[in-house]
């Protein structure tokens, strides 16, 4: 169309397209409005299609605006079509005008019409459309038409993310040829070209890869014959160093690096005969990239490209191929197959990667402008070459046991070396080197303390450590401020291990650092230090300065803003929580001043948090919650008083603050905030449709009841006025028609009233009963509906020994779509009882269920509730498969279900015991012991292997124990439940064989419908 000849509706076409990039707003607007317009109007898509097919208009735009119209117009039945749909006819001219036009010489505008042509194979190939795909195999093999080859390259690439499985085996054996002669031709295709064929390449082996899991040995067959011709072809690219200021060539490695990853991941048999050709050039890519990089990133000295972009969006900058480099390299590391093959270099690997991490001079620039960029980037797994070789190193850490542990501490131990001797020598940036190998170290210190505790390494790490931050000291705090900074911020990782004298040493200089004029990065870390030091400090030696140290974190909080407020707010918690006697002193002076912080940030959810944690552990301290109280008090008042004139988030934030006085506070200081915030409260959980202030005001209604208990109820002007306005709060977030974020922590509420105004409860049950159902059946969020379930599990508890009558009144309360409510709560439950979370929550609902199941009600044997997923054996599940076939599960009786519930707590208490004795085994003997383990936790045969079962049973009840002592979901508002106090395991031993030898019969024939795990489980605890 070369010479097409522009008709008038093109003519119009083409002025409107033009209009449309008027800076006037007003011909813009009525442009646009003319092509919408006419796009309801047939023919309006063939229009477009000659406009961008026409070659003597450089004009990108209609190709863009094809894609829109085909998005709308082009598929009935799409969430996105609107009327008029485009003919069959439209659509025939439409397809053939875009693929003539795929070999334009201008880039984006063939990116266009590549673009355009995807949007439409969405729907129409391969059936409506079966000579796309030989169009653009043709085109492909074309060396004499550049300009079509890298059109077709740019439409197979968009097309590849929309394979699917049966697509894919039909399309490599003939597209690989195609592309692999395009790659291996660099005198006649050029770097962009190439690149381009290897991330269709990668786009097929990724796909593969996700096939493999379903398909293994039919995409190892096909990919087999394949394999050895792209490695080699990989080895010529990368057996040549990295060049310079060359963002083609990073393109191509880069690519090339992406396919050898998925190969790794996906086919590591096959990678693994063929790997060796590849080693040497790999390697070589890494000494290489750190020459170039060192030169451009870290000394600054050369062009980087960093932000820039080729004409398809792809980056090319040095940065983003040295990351895929350590991804590949971490894949390979990573590797059961492929590991062995670095293992001869694995020393050299390692002190390669810390050069990599030297920061660069950009960020050092960044850095020193801006110290929330700092810290925000300390906390945060940003993308970058440092958070990636980090990453790399601890892949070596974890898959090379004790020789890669070795091999990272001697190439710390030879960097360190050399950043001393380049001092030495008058360096004007020998800091840098340290910095990294420093940073190297902290970001593996949980493996590499890991390590020492256990023995696998016995390199000194706490000497080594103490040389590394005491070496330079008194080197110039103004001179080397991120040097400093990374010390401080090792001292925090490797406390554990360096001598007390040095850490109190460090803990003197944070304390005298964060009240000099020092860079902002070198403050942070030194409160980073204080938040990890304080904790472990002996108070005598910080006491005398803590008084101090509080006065000026408090005066820091005025310089802080965003990230650095957050890491300042944390440390002074940590300071007063290790100055109680001081806090005392300085409260009066502190508190306003955290109270106003957390007013100015009450929008931020973490800034309010931090500083409420401040607040508490104000609290906290000796003699300070009266005080504080009496300040806060007066201040929220008002707002919960007339929450409807607050500002956005004031009143949940109040309602927050509330909340936190309340929790362990003595009972006056509960009456105190019940005679100013308990009616306030009550009236926001009734009026309010905000979903933060209703969650706050039933969490704060919660701690009212559990600070005030029975006393409680004579606080008010009447004897039952308490009493009610509880009642209607509960009727409120138990309305069905609340949105359940509004009602989600309303099971807690009510565990609170039936824990400790059980007489007052009692007589409201049937209607609690009622209300619980429609809630839940009502219920959007799976955290609600089990906070639900544990109510309905409590009142079992409750209800003992006359379980059968609470049975009989969920049977005689309605469910929608079920027989009943204990049919449908028994479905629920059932469902969710496995992600139910907490040791407390764990304790009471399975004790219930062990409670239902041995009343052996008649109703119980009726029910029939989800069972397991059937498997489907169709492939790959897509989205339109699942749309057309949703999982299905089979049917199992109730009682059936609830033993196997059982059972897997039994085996999931067995797994902690196994872990706890893992932990105990030397590394390298772990894979032998784990399978005696299992067997011995798994098998009847324990005593022949041995352990006595009584012993296992034992072990059992201490492993249940030491797992619910660490368990931070025990909340304080739930220990005063006796039902705490129940040891899981000893109470599921005992039920199991009560059961089984109350009815041996029943029993035996629900153990038929268990896993072998299951039945194996319960076995070993019946044997005693």
């Amino acid at each position: 169309m070369a010479n097409a000849v522009v008709d008038d509706d093109q003519k119009w076409l083409l002025n409107c397209l033009s209009a449309t990039l008027d800076p006037n707003q007003e011909v813009r607007s009525f442009a646009e409005a003319s092509l919408n317009q006419a796009s309801l109007q047939p023919g309006f898509g063939g229009a477009l299609s000659k406009v961008a097919a026409n070659r003597e208009l450089p004009f990108g735009l209609p190709a863009v605006l094809l894609k829109q119209f085909v998005k709308k117009h082009w598929q009935e039945g799409e969430e996105s079509f609107e009327h008029p749909a485009v003919s069959s006819d439209e659509k025939a001219v439409i397809r053939e005008l875009l693929l003539s036009s795929l070999d334009d010489s201008h880039r984006k505008i063939c990116t266009a019409i590549s673009m355009a042509i995807a949007s439409i194979a969405v729907y129409d190939w391969p059936e409506n459309w079966p000579d796309l795909l030989p169009f653009l195999l043709k085109l492909i093999n074309n060396p004499n038409d550049l300009n079509g080859v890298h059109g077709a390259l740019r439409c197979l690439a968009l097309l590849s993310g929309d394979l699917d499985d049966a697509m894919v085996p039909t399309l490599v054996p003939v597209l690989f040829p195609c592309l692999h002669a395009i790659v291996s031709s660099p005198q006649i295709y050029d770097k962009y070209l190439r690149t381009k064929a290897l991330s269709i390449v990668y786009g097929c082996i990724s796909l593969l890869g996700a096939m493999s899991a379903v398909y293994q040995a039919e995409t190892s067959a096909l990919m087999a014959p394949l394999l050895k011709p792209w490695m080699e072809q990989f080895h010529f690219i990368l057996e040549h160093p990295v060049q310079p200021e060359d963002p083609d060539d990073w393109g191509i490695r880069m690519e090339v690096l992406k396919c050898l990853n998925q190969f790794v991941q996906s086919f590591p048999s096959l990678t693994e005969s063929e790997f060796m050709i590849i080693m040497g050039p790999l390697w070589q890519t890494v000494v290489s990239s750190l020459k170039v990089y060192v030169q451009s990133s870290i000394e600054g000295t050369e062009d980087p490209y960093e932000g820039r972009y080729d004409s398809d969006g792809g980056e090319k900058s040095l940065d983003s191929f040295v990351i895929q480099l350590f991804e590949s390299l971490l894949t390979i590391v990573g590797s059961t197959k492929l590991v062995k093959a670095v293992a001869h270099i694995v020393r050299e690997l390692a002190y390669y990667t810390i050069a990599f991490l030297q920061m660069t001079e950009q960020q050092v620039h960044i850095w020193s402008m801006d110290a929330n960029q700092f810290v925000a980037d300390e906390d945060d797994v940003t993308y970058s070459c440092r958070v990636s070789g980090a990453l790399l190193l601890e892949e070596v850490a974890i898959c090379c046991g004790k020789q890669g542990i070795n091999a990272i501490i001697d190439a710390a131990k030879k960097r360190f070396s050399e950043s001393q001797q380049e001092k030495a020598s008058g360096s004007a940036v020998w800091w840098r080197m340290k910095e990294a190998t420093l940073f190297a170290l902290a970001s593996l210190s949980e493996q590499l303390l890991e390590a020492e505790v256990s023995g696998l390494t016995r390199v000194g790490l706490g000497n080594l450590i103490e040389q590394m931050l005491t070496e330079d000291v008194g080197s110039g705090v103004h001179e080397y401020p991120f040097l400093y900074a990374r010390i401080f911020s090792s001292v925090a990782k490797f406390s554990s291990v360096i001598s007390q004298g040095i850490r109190e040493h460090f803990l003197q200089a944070a304390v005298d650092i964060i009240g000099m004029n020092v860079a902002p990065p070198v403050k942070a870390s030194a409160c980073r230090a204080l938040s990890q030091l304080l904790p472990e400090v002996n108070k005598d030696i910080i006491q005398s300065k803590m008084e101090g140290l509080l006065s000026t974190l408090t005066d820091l909080l005025y310089q802080a803003s965003d990230e650095t407020l957050h890491l300042v707010l944390e440390t002074l918690q940590a300071a007063i929580k290790a100055g109680h006697e001081a806090s005392v002193s300085i409260e009066p002076i502190m508190s306003p001043i955290i109270l106003n912080m957390w007013a100015l940030h009450v929008s931020d959810p973490f800034i309010s948090i931090d500083a409420i944690e401040v607040l508490e552990a104000i609290k906290n301290a000796p003699g300070c919650i009266h005080p504080l109280a009496s300040r806060i008090f007066p201040f929220i008042g008002p707002i919960l008083i007339n929450p409807q004139w607050q500002s956005d988030g004031l009143v949940a934030g109040s309602l927050d603050l509330l909340n936190m006085l309340l929790k362990n506070a003595p009972s006056d200081v509960v009456r105190a905030a019940y005679d100013v915030c308990f009616d306030a409260v009550v009236r926001i959980v009734l009026q309010s449709d905000d979903h933060s202030e209703l969650q706050n005001a039933t969490e704060c209604l919660a701690s009212f009841i559990s600070g005030g208990r029975q006393e409680i109820l004579a606080w008010g002007v009447d004897s039952g006025f308490t009493m009610r306005s509880l009642l209607d709060a509960a009727s409120r977030l138990l309305n069905p028609d609340l949105e359940s974020s509004g009602s989600l922590f309303v099971g807690s509420y009510i565990l609170q009233l039936i824990l400790h105004l059980p007489s007052q409860m009692a007589q409201h049950i049937q209607d609690l009963v009622f209300a619980l159902v429609r809630r839940m059946q009502s219920a959007q969020i799976t955290g609600l509906k089990s906070s639900l379930l544990l109510i309905f599990a409590r009142l079992i508890h409750l209800s003992a020994p006359n379980i059968e009558r609470f049975i009989n009144l969920l049977i005689s309360i309605p469910a929608e779509g079920y027989e009943n409510a204990f049919s449908y709560v028994m479905s629920e439950w059932t469902k969710l009882q496995r992600e139910i979370q907490g040791s407390y929550q764990i304790k009471v609902t399975t004790s219930a269920l062990a409670l239902l199941l041995s009343t052996k009600h008649a109703e119980i044997a009726k029910v029939n509730v989800q069972g397991h997923l059937i498997k489907s054996d169709s492939g790959i599940t897509t989205r339109s498969k699942a749309k057309l076939a949703p999982d299905q599960w089979t049917l199992v009786p109730l009682p059936a279900k609830i033993l196997a519930l059982l059972a897997d707590e039994l085996i999931e208490i067995q797994e902690q015991v196994q872990a706890a004795e893992d932990e105990d085994s030397d590394w390298e003997e772990i894979e032998e012991d784990t399978e005696s383990d299992r067997s011995l936790l798994y098998s009847s045969a324990a005593v022949a292997l041995g352990r006595s079962t009584k012993e296992h049973i034992e072990a059992l009840a201490k492993a249940y124990c030491e797992n619910q002592e660490d368990d931070f979901e025990v909340e304080a508002l739930n220990v005063v439940d006796p039902l705490n106090e129940i040891n899981l395991a000893n109470y599921l031993v005992d039920f199991f064989v009560k059961f089984s030898h109350g009815d041996r019969q029943l029993f035996e024939n629900l153990c038929q419908s268990l896993t072998q795990a299951q039945r194996n489980a319960i076995q070993m605890v019946l044997n005693c």
